[in-house]
């Protein structure tokens, strides 16, 4: 702690010269400050050429979009770099690259994606990426699979838990995802003209039930690796290419998490599309959005089923049926977890673009609405969603 500084656009050149592993490191000349996000400094370094080469990321002592009121630890920058090696370990091809990463100045340098593009705004913008769903279940798949009591060792799955262990990471979780929206909260934020939504939200107390278990589940399932954020904004898309970044939530944690916050993000999406394009033209790529939350979900289980009947160590784990049954588990987490995740993004701290960069008001406030009843559906009737294609049928219901 006491070698860090907070970097200036010069550090960062100087960094990455030094640990970029470029075959030319002299060649950097120049770096841009493009985090867009509400924790980190992110740096894109630049040739002179003008082409961006490598990234330097470093952690703030605090959270960005809040202020130094709102103080954060750094070693949240150790388990980001440690959860993307490892990771990267089980589905290089779906994970940011780690060059480099010292925890003294809780700075990361990594492989630079100006090839690909952030699957948010490709998303809201309508562009298509038809591999893209099912390349994220391959992702979710093998590395949540790879760190599971399927595959390692009890004491080597103990010591992993012991190691990834996010406490205040985790607690920023608990709080925005199962605790804010369902109270009156200064870091709720939403329009006024969805207070009686909201209200009824904190009135529900069939919902809070569902949602304590959900959080219950949180805090006492450490059955993998998870990424801990996975939605579009923390996701690089090309054309046949899919790569996950921004791990810093990264812990021991329940397999449905991971799911439910992608699943969720893609209703986000869809959620929203009607206020980008209208209602009638919204009707194709919402049906899309409903394709890929189907075809992540059906690769995932089929993958994860797959390596567990070729990977799996332990004996009783290794009985046939046993994972596929332990998948209906995690499917109906899943569905929970993707309700928590719709109403924070609607009710509390942190919104995303799909509905905030709405232009009529009016419509804004009617897909935050949307996303609210929607959410709140998920999350009562999980264990009676038995299927992606059930959860469709869902979707529909409530559109």
């Amino acid at each position: 702690m006491s070698q860090y500084r907070t970097f200036t656009a010069q550090d960062a050149v100087d960094y990455a010269k030094q640990f970029g592993g470029l075959d030319n490191p002299s060649s950097l000349v120049e770096a841009q400050e493009v985090g867009d996000g509400n924790l980190n400094l992110v740096f894109k370094i630049f040739d002179a050429e003008g082409v961006s080469r490598i990234i330097v990321k470093q952690a703030l002592p605090y959270v960005r979009c809040v202020g130094e009121s709102w103080p954060l630890t750094l070693d949240r920058a150790r388990l980001e770099a440690q959860t993307l090696v490892e990771h990267y370990q089980h589905s290089p091809q779906h994970t940011v690259k780690i060059h480099h990463y010292d925890p003294e100045l809780a700075v990361m340098v990594m492989e630079d994606l100006s090839s690909h593009k952030i699957w948010r705004g490709e998303l809201i913008s309508g562009a298509y990426y038809p591999q893209a769903s099912r390349q994220l279940g391959e992702y979710l798949a093998h590395t949540l699979f790879h760190t599971s009591d399927f595959y390692l060792h009890p004491h080597a799955k103990k010591a992993q838990v012991a190691k990834y262990i996010n406490p205040e990471m985790c607690e920023i979780t608990e709080d925005l995802f199962f605790n804010d929206p369902y109270q009156i909260h200064e870091r709720n934020n939403y329009p006024a003209e969805l207070e009686a939504d909201v209200s009824a939200l904190r009135n529900d107390d069939r919902l809070k039930i569902a949602v304590a278990s959900l959080k219950h589940r949180f805090f006492s399932q450490a059955e993998a690796l998870l990424h801990g954020d996975i939605h579009s904004g923390s996701i690089f898309v090309a054309q046949d290419s899919l790569k996950a970044i921004d791990a810093e939530f990264g812990y021991y944690g329940p397999i449905g998490f991971d799911i439910g916050t992608a699943i969720g993000n893609l209703l986000l999406n869809f959620c929203g599309l009607p206020g980008h394009l209208g209602i009638r033209d919204a009707a194709a790529a919402r049906e899309q959005r409903l394709t890929d939350i189907q075809e992540l979900w059906n690769t995932f289980a089929e993958r994860f089923q797959a390596l567990a009947r070729e990977k799996t160590r332990d004996a009783a784990l290794s009985a046939p049926g046993y994972a596929s049954e332990f998948l209906k588990k995690v499917w109906t987490d899943a569905v929970g977890f993707c309700g928590t995740e719709l109403i924070r993004r609607s009710v509390g701290l942190s919104h995303v673009a799909d509905i905030d960069t709405i232009a009529d008001e009016a419509m804004c406030h009617e897909c935050l609405r949307h996303a609210i009843t929607l959410g709140r559906a998920l999350i009562v009737i999980a264990d009676r969603i038995d299927s992606a294609e059930e959860l469709v049928a869902r979707v529909r219901q409530y559109s």
